[in-house]
């Protein structure tokens, strides 16, 4: 049997390790064909030199300039630059599998792109569903692309669902097979019962210190704001074809159960494991089998009681926020993500606080036009004006 042929966007970020965590445990199945990131130079190089693939491609210019020097005749992977080669990466016909992690709205067209060429997409990139849902889900309906969600919550999802769902991702008639509510987890992040008085005094070490997952540092800050959980909302509305009224988030703190599946006979279906996205990302690589993944299962002797709760939208604005834009609709999701990416950057960088996060997030939705964004050039111009609306509000001071 042939290696299958990975590519990996986003390879120095902390879904891109875990997969090649994964490669590494089972080598007679899997081989890296190409690599992406942002501007990692000194990882990148250190992955090329493991791993030998067949392309390395850096976002930004200048590092891949110098990823070029770096690796000089030591290795024979051919370094590329830039959007057109994130593409050409994707839909390379030696490519089997392409593991969607470039955070962010650059991973967008080179995961249409996997779709487009009828590649196994492995997706973690968010964006794709947040920005473009009802395009995306149109160009995977026209191709014969096998999607798998990787967050660990949608993961879930799809491991809760019967598997006439499964093979209609996208498309799941839920309703028909029994299915009343998806039950979205999440922990509550390391605010959960913080004074609401000093959230403005957060630091973004201490909106980077996840109590139980180790993540970059947006999505650490966005699971502190809890707009992480907004984002997968909407995600989840896209990936299963179902209304938002029929997804509902329960906060669980111990991030032990990734998410349900209600059933209209009562019955509730929940995937278990421990908070390692190794576990999610074998599940998808190999789908429909399963995959050592080198996570260790759980002890239920070991473990503690359970508990959940509604979560508080005082405590948690950017959550209320992304569930009424994904009400609202295409417009509103995408002027959301872009404004988020600013701010969250924006407060990474100490140029505003943690509570202006929401407010600025706020203020651009408002100033906004929220038409239905239906294609791609409508979608890129909602994401570019709401980014811009977001830098001004910011230079101005927040």
């Amino acid at each position: 049997m042939s290696l299958q042929q990975i590519t990996i966007l986003g390879a120095t970020g902390s879904i891109g390790s875990s997969t090649l965590d994964i490669i590494r445990i089972n080598p007679e199945q899997y081989q890296v064909f190409a690599i992406a990131a942002q501007q990692s130079v000194e990882k990148m190089r250190s992955l090329c030199e493991e791993f030998n693939p067949v392309y390395a491609v850096m976002v930004n210019e200048n590092a891949a300039k110098a990823l070029r020097t770096s690796l000089a005749n030591d290795c024979s992977t051919q370094v590329l630059c830039g959007q057109d080669a994130l593409v050409s990466i994707c839909q390379d016909e030696r490519v089997d599998i392409v593991m969607a992690a470039i955070v962010g709205a650059a991973g967008l067209l080179p995961t249409i792109a996997a779709v487009k060429a009828n590649k196994r997409v492995l997706l973690a990139n968010k964006e794709a569903l947040v920005m473009s849902g009802e395009l995306f889900i149109n160009e995977l309906r026209n191709s014969s692309a096998l999607l798998m969600p990787v967050d660990s919550e949608h993961n879930a999802i799809f491991q809760s669902l019967p598997s006439a769902a499964q093979q209609q991702i996208g498309h799941c008639p839920l309703e028909e097979l029994g299915v009343s509510k998806l039950l979205l987890t999440g922990s509550g992040g390391p605010f959960l019962t913080r004074e609401l008085a000093t959230l403005p005094d957060v630091t973004p070490a201490q909106a980077c210190a996840h109590p139980n997952w180790t993540m970059g540092r947006k999505i650490s800050v966005d699971s502190a704001t809890m707009m992480n959980k907004g984002l997968e909302y909407i995600e989840a509305r896209w990936l299963f074809d179902t209304q938002p009224n029929q997804i509902e988030v329960v906060i669980h703190p111990q991030s032990v159960i990734h998410s349900m599946v209600q059933y209209i006979d009562g019955s509730v279906i929940a995937q278990l494991g421990q908070p390692d996205m190794r576990t999610p990302i074998a599940y998808a690589m190999a789908y429909p089998q399963r995959l050592t993944s080198g996570v260790a299962p759980l002890d239920f002797s070991q473990l503690k009681d359970f508990s959940f709760k509604a979560p508080d939208y005082q405590r948690f604005p950017c959550l209320k926020l992304a569930i009424d834009a994904c009400y609202y609709g295409q417009g509103a999701t995408t002027s959301l993500n872009a404004a988020n990416e600013i701010c969250v950057e924006a407060f990474l960088q100490g140029e505003i606080g943690f509570t202006d996060i929401a407010a600025i997030n706020q203020q651009v939705l408002d100033q906004s036009d929220l038409s239905i964004a239906s294609c791609l050039e409508s979608i890129l111009a909602t994401d570019q004006q709401a980014r811009t609306i977001a830098q001004t509000i910011i230079s101005k001071g927040a």
